[in-house]
C-alpha cells in the first residue's frame, strides 16, 4: 500500500468517523445497545478508544439479540455492515504506516524478541492508533502512530521477552542506556555509570539499577505487578501444585473408573453420571444441561442419577473392574 498524503489521511479518518456515526445511528432504539453506549467511563477519556470499544460491544450485543428477536434483524444488520466498513477503513489507515512498524522493529530487535515478532506487535500498535486518530488534530497519522507502535513493541518485550517483567519505562530507559554504551564503545571511550547517567539524562542510581537487570535476582526483590509490588518468588512455579507424574496417575485412575462405570451401569445412567460429575473431562453440568444434551426432562435426569448412585453403592464389581 502506498504512503498516504496528509489530505488522504484526513479524508480516510473522516470516512471512519462517518461509518462509526452510521453504526451508532443504526443501533438507536435497541435497548441492549443503548445500555452499552450510555455506560459512563470509569475515568476521563482522552481519546476515542473508549467510545469505539463500547460501539464494538454494542454491535455484537445487538447482533446476538437479533437472533432471538426478528424485529431487530434489519437494524442489527445495518449496524454490522457500517461497523465492518469502519473496521476496514481503520485497517487501511493503519497499514498505510506499516513502514513505521518495520523501522521501529529494526531498532528494537534483540535477544528478547526477533524482528518479525516485533513487526506483528507494531501492526497492533498501528491499528490502535488508527482507532484513536482524530482528523482535526492537525497532526500526521505517521507522527501520531509512531508512539503507539513503539509503546506496543516495548510492552511486548516487557511481557514476553523477559523471565522477570520490567515496567515499560524501564525497558525504554535500558534500551537508551545500551545505545549510549554502544556509541561510547564505538568511539573507544571508557565510561563510568556517572557518564552514562549524564548521557541519557538519568540519575546514577537509576543507571546502576537498570544495568544490574539480567544478573542474579533475589527471590525477595520486589517486582512491579500493576499497582502492587510483589517478590520475584511469587512468579515462580508452585511446588505444591500437582506435577506431571501426579496428573498422569490421575488420568489413568479416571480411565479405569470410566471402564468400570461402563460395565456396571446402563448406558443412559453412565452418561448422566459422567456429565453430572465431570468424569468426561469437561466441567460438571446441571440437571437441566444434562437433560438438554440427552433429550430428557430435568426430573428424569435426577431419577437416573439417583438410580445410578444406588447401583454403584450396591455393586462391588466396579472396584474389581477399576482395580
Amino acid at each position: 500500500m502506498a504512503k498516504l498524503t496528509a489530505e488522504e489521511e484526513v479524508d480516510l479518518a473522516r470516512r471512519i468517523l462517518d461509518a462509526e456515526a452510521r453504526t451508532e445511528a443504526a443501533l438507536q432504539g435497541m435497548a441492549v445497545a443503548d445500555d452499552i453506549l450510555d455506560e459512563s467511563p470509569r475515568r476521563k477519556e482522552r481519546t476515542r478508544a473508549g467510545k469505539v470499544q463500547r460501539l464494538e460491544r454494542a454491535v455484537e450485543a445487538a447482533w446476538e439479540a437479533a437472533k432471538e428477536d426478528p424485529s431487530l434483524r434489519e437494524s442489527a444488520r445495518a449496524a454490522k455492515m457500517a461497523w465492518k466498513e469502519a473496521e476496514d477503513l481503520s485497517w487501511t489507515l493503519a497499514m498505510s504506516g506499516r513502514r513505521i512498524a518495520h523501522g521501529e522493529a529494526r531498532k528494537l530487535a534483540g535477544p528478547f524478541l526477533a524482528e518479525p515478532d516485533l513487526v506483528q506487535e507494531g501492526y497492533i500498535g498501528l491499528l490502535n492508533a488508527a482507532r484513536r486518530f482524530e482528523p482535526d488534530r492537525n497532526i500526521r497519522f505517521s507522527t501520531y502512530a509512531k508512539w503507539w507502535v513503539r509503546a506496543q513493541m516495548t510492552r511486548a518485550i516487557d511481557h514476553t521477552g523477559r523471565p522477570v517483567r520490567l515496567p515499560g519505562c524501564a525497558v525504554e530507559q535500558l534500551r537508551n542506556l545500551r545505545k549510549a554504551m554502544k556509541g561510547l564503545d564505538t568511539q573507544g571511550i571508557e565510561y563510568t555509570t556517572n557518564m552514562l547517567a549524564e548521557e541519557v539524562g538519568l540519575e546514577e542510581e537509576r543507571v546502576q539499577f537498570l544495568l544490574s537487570r539480567g544478573t542474579t535476582v533475589s527471590l525477595e526483590e520486589p517486582v512491579e505487578d500493576g499497582r502492587k509490588a510483589r517478590q520475584v518468588g511469587h512468579f515462580l512455579a508452585d511446588e505444591d501444585a500437582d506435577g506431571a507424574d501426579e496428573l498422569l496417575v490421575h488420568e489413568q485412575e479416571l480411565a479405569r473408573m470410566l471402564r468400570g462405570l461402563t460395565d456396571v451401569l446402563p448406558e443412559r445412567h453412565r452418561i448422566v453420571i459422567e456429565q453430572r460429575y465431570g468424569l468426561d473431562g469437561k466441567p460438571q453440568r446441571t440437571l437441566s444441561e444434562v437433560g438438554r444434551r440427552i433429550s430428557l426432562s430435568r426430573e428424569r435426569v435426577r431419577q437416573l442419577e439417583r438410580d445410578a448412585l444406588r447401583l454403584l453403592r450396591e455393586s462391588g464389581r466396579i472396584r474389581e473392574v477399576a482395580a
